[in-house]
Formats: structure tokens, C-alpha cells, sequence
């Protein structure tokens, strides 16, 4: 083997060093608790279907079309949205949900908007859920730094399936837990996954279908 010229041996020695540069992250840092679930949460809620991505843009759509809607309380703006969405030919309905949470607690109930997605051969249905106020439903009146990050990955408006809301649902509840115990504060039953997934989740759900012509006419009445 011959000797290594001078220009040979400084472009292994650049070598080295651009190939130690270019270590991952993953390898060079190991991401901390904190960042592993802030990413794990983003990947859930980006990870989104076709129906998913489908239906939040008509949402964006419609609350485009008509600011005022925005402003509008919850309730109205599920109503608004059911109602344009079946306009436009898909399956919506009102959902409202009812349980009893805990012996202490008396019965609680929700209202969501779910969605009947079908694939082009209709063979397979899709139920998404639609919640117009998602983020607000896991706030912490005092969230530790670590929380409040997580929290803030949360969209304003959801849209996924029960699988992908159980996911959501199941972090950040518990990274709820692990706030408020940090902070020194008792963990309610409202702040546990069994109580946020009744919300969405349970079993005893009532579907209210609404006709666009009457509820068009309801909302805007309430709007004045």
C-alpha cells in the first residue's frame, strides 16, 4: 500500500468531520420524555385520512364563507355545520352523548357532529367525529410548562376517527395527570381519559337529524 498524500489525508479528515456533522439528532441527542410525547402527538394528529382532510376543509370552508359563524357558541356551530354538510350531500348528524361519570358526580352529556364517510366502492363506512372546540376540553386552570406545550399541539377543531381521538385522548390525559400532580393538585374525575372518553366515545349516543331548510332558518334567528 503506497503512502497517503497530504490532499489525499485532508479529504478524509473533511470527510470525518462533515460525516460526525451529519449525525441524527436521534443518535446525537436522545429526545426527553417531554419531546418524545409532544412529537408522538403531533404524529397522530397529522397522520391524517383522505375523509379527514376532506371534511376539515369544507369546516374551513363554510367559517370562511360566513366570519360571523365563528364568534357563534358551540352548540350553534354544530348545528351550522351539520347543516352545510349534508347541503353538500354527506351523511352528518348532531351527535349528543350521556353518562354517569361517578356516584359524586351527577349525569354529564356532550354534543359532537359525526360524519358517515364511504369509500368509492361502497363497501366500507367511516364514522368521523367532529368537534368544533377541541382544544378548549383539556384545559388545566394551572398546566405545568411541559402540559401547556402539549396542549397547545391540539387543534381548535378535530376531525378523526374513534381510534385516532382514543389516541389523542389517552396522552394527553395522562400527561395531565403527571401536570397536575407536579403542580401539587388532586386529579379530578373530569381530567381522567374514562371521563374525556365519554365525552366522544360512549356508548349511549343519540343521533338528531336536522333538515337544512328549518335548521337555516333556526340559526339564523339565533344569530340576531
Amino acid at each position: 500500500m503506497g503512502s497517503v498524500t497530504e490532499e489525499e489525508l485532508i479529504q478524509m479528515v473533511t470527510d470525518f468531520i462533515e460525516s460526525s456533522e451529519s449525525v441524527p439528532d436521534s443518535l446525537s441527542s436522545p429526545k426527553s420524555p417531554r419531546q418524545s410525547k409532544s412529537l408522538t402527538l403531533q404524529e397522530i394528529i397529522w397522520k391524517a385520512t383522505d375523509h379527514e382532510n376532506e371534511i376539515l376543509d369544507k369546516i374551513s370552508i363554510y367559517l370562511r364563507d360566513i366570519e360571523s359563524m365563528i364568534d357563534q357558541p358551540k352548540n350553534l356551530k354544530n348545528k351550522w355545520v351539520v347543516m352545510k354538510l349534508k347541503m353538500d350531500g354527506y351523511e352528518a348528524s348532531l351527535c349528543k352523548t350521556s353518562w354517569v361519570s361517578s356516584v359524586k358526580l351527577p349525569n354529564d352529556d356532550y354534543e359532537y357532529v359525526d360524519v358517515m364517510m364511504k369509500d368509492n366502492n361502497l363497501l366500507k363506512v367511516t364514522r368521523l367525529i367532529v368537534d368544533m372546540d377541541f382544544k378548549s376540553q383539556f384545559e388545566l386552570a394551572r398546566p405545568s410548562p411541559s402540559y401547556k406545550e402539549l396542549k397547545d399541539i391540539l387543534p381548535d377543531i378535530f376531525v378523526g376517527t374513534e381510534e385516532k381521538l382514543d389516541k389523542v385522548i389517552s396522552l394527553v390525559c395522562s400527561a395531565a395527570k403527571k401536570s397536575l400532580k407536579k403542580m401539587g393538585l388532586h386529579v379530578p374525575p373530569w381530567r381522567k381519559a374514562t371521563y374525556m372518553q365519554s365525552k366522544w366515545l360512549s356508548k349511549d349516543c343519540k343521533k338528531i337529524s336536522i333538515s337544512p331548510t328549518n335548521m337555516e332558518l333556526s340559526i339564523i334567528s339565533q344569530m340576531h
